[in-house]
């Protein structure tokens, strides 16, 4: 050595050889570029020259063992220099070995430069935590000797080192203060975790499903947080793991704060599972609560957890050292559920300064998201429902588990044993006794915390209180703060036993709630405190034994201090927080809260650094219960603020949800303290409180108002498992057995998914589900994790009537367990044990139970792992349980012999109904209720269902022996098979054996020609078989059906065979038949889709008399041509039984042969030979056609959908004459040209025997033939595009051609030019009933040549035009004879002068015409004016409709003032509403009048009528005049007007000047009872007046009195709808028996002030019209008359022999009444109008109509709607309708039944009629094709109302067919029928006169 040294200080060199060896292994674990460094700082001569060129591993360990031998022998300064550089330069140096290095390398001091080469070296880390480093802690070495960089990191490991001494004298102290008064030791490897996979990233929503979803399962999130994995000790789940982020959840109260000051305890003391170099901070989160500035890093280490010594260069120094090597620091973070910020993930963008400050919030995310110290250890604590905030960050999550029974005892016996053992050991007992006896202590005591506070209780309730005294605590420790350890809590004092012994509490003094523990609590803290001397002004009470509740005396005495505690408890939940400071609480308050025992005290750093105390509650549901006192005690909170809090809380939680501090334990302890049971202590506690007046009775509407929110809950169905089992536990709280029926009530199927249950859990579901009763109640687990405890708990359900497990967590060891207690379910019915893990084992267990549960139904154990065993197991208890309905066992891993096992327990067990089982995914087996030997006969046969099994030949014949010997079966499905020819022969030689009476399906079991070939054996006479189908295409489908129990021989059963999709070719033919064999009962062969050809349907013609019993043949698809067509059709002609030939495509696609099953001549016999979709060759048509010559019998030939070559049409009107047995020919949308069909309608000239043509292109076409000759032709050409010589075509054919019946020329696009051709050539032509020229495109020229047809043809009695509206009509009648009136109806035509001109001119030319009407033509005033003088005035009488919508009001006065003043013959003028109706007569010449207003006195005019056309009285002075000059006048009619007054000054003058008038109408649209006083009085002075129509007015007594004056000389008389006064209405009764000359009376509906009349008013109205003898009309609806009124009805209708109307609606007719007033019409024999809808009639009176109405033949109107005629009404009334010749009007409507085809086919027989109602009866499409079929023989019928029925498209659409023969129809209503509005507006635009709307 050069150098040496002291004796007491170590050699440098000695220090470097002691430590060489680790020195080596740190050496070769550094980068080779450090490692060359070290090595250069040898001299030259030793390393500069020798340096290697290429160091690889071997040559680095050489270099390392060359400098280590160098630097030992070097000098002092050399080693201490390479010492310095290695403590520098390397990394992961242990902390000893770098102490003791640097130590002593810095006590040799030299100024030699460092050797050449050697370069600066940083002093921080060179991994990439360096780079986090700000630059006040991290600093470069400059290039100066080693020596110099000594001074910069020795003082930095010098600080590092002190605040680790620091922070572990810090951490023991705590630790010291918290573990003073422990009751248990607390040891890490005592302390047990369940290990949980961390959910990264994954949200968990609170799912809630919505009403709609009821029924359906509830979402499966993933439980609390991430699932239970394993079972370990902490300290085991805490090793491994330093460098990552660790969760430790568990529950409030169970430990986490104290186990985490144990783990710095131990670090302090060298041990546990963080190294003791490390830095150990720990945080808790309710400190950081109290920062609320931003903070770095080195600020929320130095001011918030422990200030260094040595000022802010030892902060520098330790802030540089720990982000050097952030890996030696660990981070506990303890108590997150109790942080007010929420954690967030941070991206990894980069790291963040420590330097800058942050929230707190931020700078704890980052150093979890490793943006801040990465590589640190970081350990947090939280309770489950907060884990999901660290969900993305956590490395490892643990979950604490709570205390068993034996933690729980051995806590118990510390505690009452822990100063003196012996003398409390029998105390201890019990108390361990009662705890582990009473479920809700056991409960609580799982959780430390919670355990001391029952222990408590328990010694409160056990000790009997005495004077002695009681050491006093000092309060202000942290003793009941320490959780896990169960801190003491509770005095010290030491409790002796009485002299003669005590005996333990009886059970019914335990509480029996949480609620009432707490309670409990409550008297034991507050006795604890009296018993220490707190409060000495009070007086001592000797505390007796306590009760269940608690000692009410004793708290109330410190009424005031708790009122105060459970305030600030109040008010620490509304501001979520747990820790309060002095400030906070009244000093008495906080003392008596100290010495009780309520607080805990903690030390807290303010902001500035000063260390305060804090206080907070000994646990959080304390605090919880104090503030529900505060709720149910005071009105602190008002009940609406109550309402809106009260809610149930879920235990799945999401990232989204708000973060709270507390347990939600507050609103059990509200619905616990609702029970009645804590009714008079609350009515105590509310006194001392002295919080309400009429304290009990608001204390009880307080405790209603709970329980009513609690049953809104109760009733509420979207609540999510964990809500529900929340509502258990509040309902149990209650101890309401009526909320917990209303729990089942509202769900009786309780679904709990995910959620780790506890057995207070269980006994809360207990609580709910024993108060069922009768409701049976489901309890469904899935994926739950509960201990084998729960399921003795579970075990005190009894009603419960299904348990359902879903879970790999449930294996044999839980279904052994489950075993056991399933006997006593008593209700059981339903067990599910799926997707568990059970065994052959678990399943014998289960088994054993579940014979004992003798009401069990249903048992579901699929996806398990029984096996073959297991499936054994299960079916031995088949026969032990007889009310088994099904059990399900797939996806057990199992084999056939599975299978084949359940189905040879068939024979021993008669109840079995059904063995399903679908490879080994499903197996099921279910069962028939009775299996009693008798019934056996009576119940459903099994079935047998084995899908997707694939057997061998030798398996099928073990099966196939199986299946010989099971009883009769339905059906036996084995599809899915895939088996060669070899099986399926084996199953079809044992299929006779087997007793099958429905169906065998073999499905996908099967693919060739030769399966098909040996599958028809089964359908010969030897096997039972009646069907065969068989399909080899994808999806191949194979079934065998049987006929059952027939009693037939096989010989003679009906058989059907389908080889659809069989790829059968000819050759095979002859194979199958000898399959077949002589199969006499073949009625159905289907061989379509196959490959047969013309040569294939060859043999299959040869053979058909084989097979006499055959009905139809389907050989579609087989690619047959038309030379097989030819084939058919003589095959046609030559088996007389072969009666149908369908052809599609030429007979490429479908081919259907159909045979009659009648023996009949073939001349009976009608035969149809169909082609469609076929293009039709004229070679063809011939071939075809002379083949069909030879047919005989009446044939049908249809060749629609095809299309026609060239001269094909000229060949089949050649042939068709020869078809003399032809009755119909078809060739629907075949003919799509107008050459074509003016071709066809050749046949008119060319064949005598065509009935009728009818050609479109867009419908149906055909034409029909007779065996005669045809007297009348009817020929329908529509929808062509008709050119001029086209139609002149047409019209030589026509002309050559028969008589026509009617000419259809509709839709053809003949426009102006080719109508009038057509026209022209009418006189030519000879038509017997219409032309239609409807849709043509006319203009007004064109509707104006129609009209004049009038004029120019002798027949025509009638034409419609209509040139513009949406119907477009143009049609021409024709009379018979010629002759006789005519009419003429125009309509929206939109005419101009010129137009209206030449219809006046047609008009005056016309002298037959006899009504015209013009209709919505835009017609303006002056055009009518001049029409109206245009007319001839000669002509005879002609009747003048003309409607527009302007004619109203003031126009309507005007346009009749200019009527007459322009023609002089006009006899009748009348406007209503909107039309002006007029008639002529002819008149002598008068000189030209003009415009002159004064007009001669010889007008003709006899009517004139201004009715419901909104006049005023006003608008009436310009008739003055007009009205005046015609003293011919004898009818005025101004009804439903509103005349007024001034109407009544103008009738009242002019009704003197019209002496004549005999008719008067001034009914009332609104009355006014000053306006009639003057028209009757007006009516009194005009003496001829005989016919008065006063309708709808009031009268007044006076009135009435002037009105009666007038009745004898009245014909005519109408007072419906009137209002009398009671005077009045008896004077009306007297005067109605004095007109003897009434003809006609209405009074329909008539009232008096008071409402309707009473039964003897109507009585005496009945009898006042004794004397009408002369009566032809009578309206008296609304009469309300009844059968009262109707028998005294029924005595005047003989007298009435002139009656012609009678209506009677709304008189309440009975049936039974209504049938005697039947009978008493029958002597009315001249009765046209029937009218008797809304009353009561039936089936009696519609007999009654079938006996009277064929004899009163001029009844043309009758309606009975809306009354009560049911099906055999419907059927007497059909026969009554088909004698009625004359009937115009029938109205069925809502007449009580559907069944109206009767009634529809009796219309055939009413040819007059043209308004049939049959609206809301809900009659189906069988009405509306009755009444397609009577349309063509109703030609006068105009409309028809159908809404509000059940008519469907195809009804409808058969209409749509009819109209086409209907030209006179104009509506058919189908407004709300089974019609959707895709197909309305189809069929609407097919036919215009369809109506869907509701107008």
């Amino acid at each position: 050595m050069d150098e040496e040294v002291k004796p007491d200080d170590e050699n440098v060199n000695y220090v470097l050889a002691q430590e060489s060896k680790e020195l080596f292994h740190i050496l070769a674990k550094q980068p080779p570029s450090v490692i060359m460094q070290l090595y250069r700082m040898m001299p030259g001569t030793a390393g500069g020259q020798n340096q290697p060129s290429s160091p690889g591993p071997p040559v680095l360990k050489d270099c390392i063992e060359a400098m280590l031998e160098y630097f030992k022998m070097a000098s002092a300064a050399e080693c201490c220099s390479f010492l310095q550089s290695v403590c520098l330069m390397c990394e992961n140096i242990p902390m000893h070995l770098d102490s003791r290095l640097m130590s002593v390398a810095g006590r040799v001091i030299t100024d030699r430069a460092p050797p050449p080469g050697t370069e600066a070296v940083s002093l921080r880390n060179t991994d990439v935590c360096g780079e986090n480093s700000g630059p006040d802690v991290t600093d470069h070495v400059p290039s100066s000797p080693l020596s110099d960089q000594h001074p910069v990191k020795r003082p930095r490991l010098d600080h590092w080192e002190q605040y680790i001494t620091a922070a572990t004298s810090l951490l023991q102290r705590r630790w010291k203060r918290l573990t003073e008064r422990l009751v248990k030791e607390v040891q890490l490897e005592n302390v047990w975790v369940s290990l949980r996979t961390a959910n990264r990233g994954r949200d968990r929503p609170d799912q809630t499903p919505g009403s709609a979803d009821r029924g359906s399962r509830t979402p499966e999130p993933d439980g609390d947080f991430g699932c239970l994995e394993s079972r370990l000790t902490l300290e085991t789940f805490l090793q491994g793991c330093a460098g990552k982020v660790t969760a430790l959840v568990g529950q409030a109260g169970s430990g986490k704060t104290l186990l985490m000051s144990c783990l710095g305890q131990q670090w302090a003391n060298g041990l546990g599972p963080v190294p003791s170099s490390y830095l150990f901070v720990l945080l808790e989160f309710r400190q950081l609560n109290l920062l609320s500035r931003p903070l770095s890093l080195s600020e929320l280490l130095f001011q918030h957890y422990l200030p260094p010594k040595g000022g802010d260069n030892a902060k520098r120094a330790i802030v540089d050292y720990l982000l050097s090597n952030p890996e030696q620091s660990c981070w506990v973070l303890d108590g997150y559920d109790e942080f007010h910020g929420k954690l967030s993930r941070q991206e990894m963008t980069g790291p963040l300064d420590p330097k800058t400050p942050m929230p707190v919030a931020e700078l704890i995310s980052a150093l979890l998201n490793r943006r801040i110290l990465p590589g640190s250890t970081v350990l947090v604590t939280c309770r489950p429902r907060d884990a999901v905030d660290l969900g993305g960050v956590s490395d490892k999550v643990g979950q604490l588990l709570g205390w068993d029974q034996y933690d729980i005892k051995e806590y118990v016996d510390n505690f009452f044993g822990v100063k003196d053992p012996s003398a409390h050991r029998d105390l201890g007992a019990w108390a361990a006794d009662l705890l582990l006896s009473s479920r809700h202590l056991l409960a609580m005591s799982s959780i430390p915390a919670l355990c001391n506070i029952c222990c408590i209780c328990l010694e409160h309730l056990l000790v009997e209180g005495t004077d002695a005294e009681r050491p006093k605590t000092d309060g202000g420790g942290r003793a009941q703060r320490q959780e896990p350890g169960g801190e003491r809590g509770r005095p010290e004092s030491v409790v002796t036993k009485g002299e003669n012994g005590r005996a333990p509490l009886a059970s019914t003094q335990v509480p029996t709630t949480i609620t009432q523990v707490y309670l409990t609590m409550l008297g034991a803290f507050v006795s604890r405190d009296s018993s220490q001397g707190g409060s000495g002004a009070r007086p001592q009470a000797s505390i007796p034994p306590q009760s269940s509740v608690t000692t009410l005396d004793t708290l109330s005495q410190y009424g005031s201090e708790l009122c105060e505690l459970s305030r600030l408890a109040w008010r620490g939940l509304e501001e979520s927080k747990i820790l309060f400071v002095e400030e906070d609480i009244p000093p008495d308050v906080l003392k008596f809260s100290l010495r009780a025992g309520f607080f805990s005290q903690v030390e807290v750093r303010r902001l500035d650094g000063a260390v305060v105390n804090a206080y907070c509650f000994i646990h959080l549901t304390v605090q919880e219960f104090l503030a529900a006192l505060i709720i149910m005690t005071t009105n602190d909170v008002s009940d609406a603020h109550l309402k809106k809090r009260f809610s149930l809380k879920t235990r799945w939680t999401t990232r989204t949800d708000q973060k709270t501090v507390f347990t939600d334990s507050l609103y059990l302890y509200v619905c616990g303290l609702a029970s009645s049971h804590c009714t008079s202590a609350l009515v105590q506690l509310s006194k001392a409180f002295g919080g309400v007046k009429g304290i009990k009775s608001w204390v009880q509407q307080r405790q209603a108002l709970v329980l009513k929110l609690l049953k809104t809950l109760c009733n509420s169905n979207n609540l999510t498992g964990p809500k529900i089992l929340q509502l258990c536990h509040s309902v149990q709280e209650s101890q309401d057995q009526q909320l917990a029926r209303q729990v089942v009530g509202a769900r009786p199927t309780l679904e709990l998914r995910n959620i780790w249950l506890s057995p207070s859990d269980i006994d809360a579901l207990a609580f709910v589900v024993n108060s069922a009763g009768d409701i049976g109640v489901t309890l469904d687990f899935g994926a739950c994790s509960m201990e084998l405890d729960c399921l003795d708990v579970l075990s005190r359900c009894q009603h419960v009537h299904c348990l359902s497990f879903h879970s790999r967590k449930y294996g044999d060891k839980f279904a052994e367990k489950l075993s056991s207690v399933l006997p006593e379910f008593p209700t059981l019915r339903k067990l599910e044990f799926c997707g568990a893990s059970v065994t052959a084992t678990g399943a014998a267990s289960l088994a054993s139970g579940l014979e004992n549960c003798p009401n069990i139904t249903e048992i579901n154990l699929t996806d398990n792992n029984l096996k073959d065993e297991g499936v054994q197991h299960i079916a031995e208890i088949f026969n032990k349980l007889p009310r088994l309905v099904s059990v399900k066992l797939g996806r057990n891993n199992t084999s056939l012999n599975a299978v084949d096992s359940l189905i040879e327990k068939m024979p021993s067990c008669l109840n079995i109904q059904d063995v399903h089982a679908d490879g080994m995914k499903e197996v099921t087996v279910t069962f028939s209720q009775n299996s009693d030997v008798k019934s056996h006969k009576l119940k459903p046969k099994p079935t047998i269902s084995l899908l997707n099994q694939n057997w061998c030949k030798s398996e099928m014949q073990k099966l196939a022996k199986t299946l010989a010997r099971c009883p009769a079966l339905s059906v036996l499905d084995l599809s899915g098979g895939q088996w060669d020819e070899d099986t399926l022969r084996t199953l079809t030689q044992f299929v006779p054996k087997f007793n099958v009476s429905e169906q065998i399906t073999v499905n996908n079991s099967c693919s060739s020609v030769e399966s098909v070939v040996v599958l028809t054996t089964l359908l010969s006479d030897r096997t039972p078989a009646s069907e065969l189908h068989i399909r080899l295409q994808s999806p191949v489908q194979v079934s065998i059906v049987f006929p059952g129990e027939t009693g037939k021989p096989a010989t003679e059963i009906p058989k059907k065979l389908s080889l659809s999709c069989c790829k059968l070719l000819p050759a095979d033919m002859e194979r199958v038949w000898k399959s077949l064999g002589t199969s006499s009962g073949l009625t159905v062969l289907d061989l379509s889709s196959n490959c047969l050809g013309n040569k294939g349907l060859k043999k299959l013609l040869e053979v058909l008399t084989h097979f006499r019993n055959l009905q139809e043949i389907n050989a579609s698809n087989n690619n047959i041509n038309m030379e097989g067509v030819v084939m058919l059709a003589s095959a046609l002609c030559s088996h007389n039984n072969l009666t149908q030939i369908h052809i599609s495509n030429g007979g490429k696609d479908e081919l259907i042969l159909r045979f009659s099953s009648e023996k009949s001549t073939s001349e009976k016999v009608q035969k149809t030979f169909r082609i469609n979709n076929s293009s039709l060759l004229p070679s063809d048509i011939t071939t075809v056609c002379r083949r069909l010559v030879k047919c005989r019998s009446q044939l049908e030939l249809e060749l629609s959908h095809s299309s026609f070559k060239d001269k094909t049409i000229e060949n089949l009107l050649t042939v068709l004459p020869k078809m003399l047995s032809l009755q119909k020919l078809d060739v629907s949308h075949s003919i799509t040209s107008a050459t074509d069909a003016l071709t066809l309608v050749r046949c008119l000239t060319d064949n005598k025997q065509v009935t009728s043509v009818e050609l479109s292109p867009q419908s149906e076409s055909f034409i029909t033939f007779d065996e005669v000759k045809a007297e009348q032709v009817s020929c329908r050409l529509t929808h062509f595009c008709l050119n001029g010589d086209d139609v002149e075509r047409l019209i030589e054919i026509l002309q050559r051609g028969p008589r026509l019946s009617d000419l259809d020329l509709s839709s053809n696009h003949l426009g102006d030019e080719g109508v009038k051709r057509l026209v022209d050539s009418l006189p030519r032509l000879k038509i017997s009933s219409y032309v239609n020229l409807s849709d043509n495109r006319l203009t007004q020229q064109g509707l104006l040549s129609v009209a004049s047809t009038l004029c120019t043809c002798a027949n025509v009695c009638g034409v419609e035009a209509s040139s513009l509206g949406e119907e477009k009509r143009s049609l021409i009648w024709f009379s018979q004879n010629g002759g006789g009136e005519k009419t003429l109806s125009v309509r929206e035509s939109s005419l101009q002068p010129e137009h209206v001109v030449r219809l006046a001119e047609i008009t005056s030319s016309c002298h037959t015409l006899a009504k015209l009407e013009l209709k919505n033509n835009l017609l303006q005033s002056e055009w009518i004016e001049n029409f109206v003088k245009l007319l001839n005035s000669t002509r005879r009488g002609c009747t003048i409709s003309i409607e527009e919508s302007w004619i109203t009001a003031e126009e309507a006065v005007h346009l009749v003032h200019r009527c007459l003043s322009h023609s002089s013959n006009i006899q009748t003028i009348r406007v209503h509403q909107t039309t002006l109706n007029l008639s002529l007569k002819p008149t002598e010449p008068t000189s030209a009048r003009g415009d002159n207003p004064d007009l001669a006195q010889s007008m003709a005019t006899e009517k004139i009528g201004l009715v419901d056309c909104a006049l005023d009285g006003y608008h009436l002075a310009s008739l003055r005049s007009i009205i005046q000059s015609c003293p011919s006048l004898t009818e005025l009619d101004l009804s439903n007007n509103n005349l007024g007054e001034e109407g009544a000054e103008f009738l009242c003058s002019i009704l003197p000047s019209l002496p004549n008038l005999t008719s008067l109408s001034i009914g009332a649209k609104e009355p006014v009872a000053a306006v009639v006083e003057s028209f009757t009085q007006a009516c009194v002075q005009s003496a001829n007046i005989q016919d008065l129509n006063l309708s709808g007015h009031k009268f007044g007594d006076a009135a009435t009195q002037s009105l009666t004056t007038l009745f004898p000389r009245l014909r005519s008389l109408n007072l419906s709808h009137c209002v009398w006064t009671r005077t009045g209405g008896l004077q009306l009764a007297q005067a109605l028996g004095r007109c003897v000359s009434l003809e006609d009376l209405w009074l329909n509906k008539i009232t008096t002030e008071m409402g309707q009349p009473g039964q003897s008013s109507v009585l005496d109205l009945l009898a006042a019209l004794e004397g009408l003898g002369h009566i032809e009309e009578i309206e008296l609806d609304g009469w309300r008359m009844a059968d009262a009124g109707v028998e005294q009805l029924t005595g005047l209708l003989p007298v009435w022999k002139e009656l012609k109307k009678i209506s009677l609606s709304k008189n309440l007719i009975s049936d039974h009444s209504g049938e005697k007033l039947l009978i008493a019409l029958k002597s009315c024999s001249r009765l046209e109008e029937l009218h008797l809808s809304s009353n009561l009639l039936g089936d009696l009176t519609a007999a009654s109509m079938a006996l009277v109405l064929p004899s009163l033949t001029r009844l043309s109107v009758l309606d009975i709607s809306d009354n009560r005629i049911g099906d055999s009404g419907s059927r007497s009334l059909s026969r009554a309708i088909m004698y009625m010749k004359n009937l115009k009007k029938i109205h069925l409507t809502s007449v009580g039944t559907s069944e109206l085809c009767a009634v529809a086919a009796s219309l055939a027989h009413c040819p007059l009629v043209n308004d049939v109602s049959l609206s809301w009866n809900n009659c189906g499409d069988e009405v509306a094709q009755e009444l397609s079929r009577v349309l063509p023989f109703c030609l006068k019928l105009t409309r028809i109302d159908l809404e509000c029925n059940s008519v469907s498209v195809l009804g409808a659409e058969a209409l749509v067919r009819a109209l086409r023969s209907c030209p006179a129809l104009q509506l058919i209503r189908l407004w709300k029928n089974k019609v959707s509005q895709s197909d309305a507006l189809r069929l609407m635009s097919s036919d215009r006169r369809l109506n869907f709307a509701s107008t």
